[in-house]
């Protein structure tokens, strides 16, 4: 059995009867919403244990945020792992060729001179996505 989250999750969405579509497409408001809602649920459940742990109960937290990310994904028929892999591409561009970074005072990395946006739009449109 595959540990991917991707495989993991259609596999739950399909043995419970929740939408896996495998083609990005905009789906119906009220679905939206209660996807958003899930993932606002399980976001405020991280913040409030990432502060007060204890750890494990933070890596649950983290994990269901993640596992409902990845369903809201396939309820869209995207393919997440593409778009991540995409975001990853992007953020690698922010390290300059000296290997150095711009930081916020907070310690965030900026986007630098040689920074590339991330093309979400062209990694749907393989995925079969046509964009109006």
């Amino acid at each position: 059995m595959s540990s991917s989250p991707a495989d993991l999750v259609r596999q739950f969405h399909l043995a419970v009867g929740l939408d896996a579509r495998s083609t990005p497409t905009e789906i119906p408001a009220p679905l939206a919403a209660h996807r958003g809602e899930l993932l606002a649920e399980e976001a405020a459940e991280v913040a409030e244990v990432s502060v007060s742990g204890p750890l494990d109960k933070l890596a649950h937290e983290l994990a269901d945020v993640v596992y409902v990310a990845y369903g809201t994904a396939l309820v869209h028929g995207i393919d997440l792992d593409a778009v991540i892999a995409e975001i990853h591409r992007s953020n690698m561009t922010k390290v300059g060729p000296d290997g150095q970074v711009a930081r916020r005072a907070d310690g965030k990395v900026l986007k630098g001179e040689h920074y590339e946006a991330p093309d979400v739009s062209a990694v749907l449109r393989r995925q079969g996505w046509a964009d109006a």
